[in-house]
């Protein structure tokens, strides 16, 4: 039993270090399109919760890993290599303040619901249930700040 309780951390774990390491692709894909200073200044602030929040999840993951040398899962190159395409395609035509906005409220948009979905539906300690909440956090008040631009 206590072997499952540690897979299913490190099961939330891994999805919330997937959906950190995609919001700081997909912010690295699009800062070199953004014009605007006031938002490229929101998104590299953003970058950069992603950033210390996947610090948080690298330092609490041995807690819960079965194997000392285990780190939490990042996207995989594949998705990688689709988020750029998706962003290349988004902006071919339209490389306004308003559209760029646009993309990252829906990228976060479907972090917020993977987030609110791990804490309606997951049985995870208090370590991780916080951390789930803090990831969702992070992106509402992004999400707030970013409407400003639409």
């Amino acid at each position: 039993m206590v072997i499952n309780m540690e897979n299913e951390q490190v099961n939330v774990l891994d999805e919330l270090s997937k959906g950190a390491s995609m919001g700081k692709d997909a912010i690295h894909f699009l800062l070199d399109k953004v014009n605007d200073k006031g938002l490229k200044r929101e998104l590299n602030r953003e970058y950069d919760e992603y950033r210390v929040f996947s610090d948080k999840i690298k330092e609490l993951y041995p807690e819960y890993a079965q194997d000392e040398d285990d780190t939490p899962h990042e996207t995989s190159a594949m998705n990688k290599m689709m988020t750029w395409y998706g962003i290349e395609m988004q902006t071919m035509m339209d490389k306004s303040t308003s559209k760029i906005a646009e993309l990252v409220i829906k990228g976060m948009n479907m972090g917020i619901i993977e987030g609110r979905k791990l804490l309606n539906h997951k049985d995870t300690d208090a370590q991780v249930n916080e951390l789930i909440e803090e990831y969702v956090d992070i992106q509402e008040k992004a999400l707030d700040k970013l409407k400003e631009f639409l």
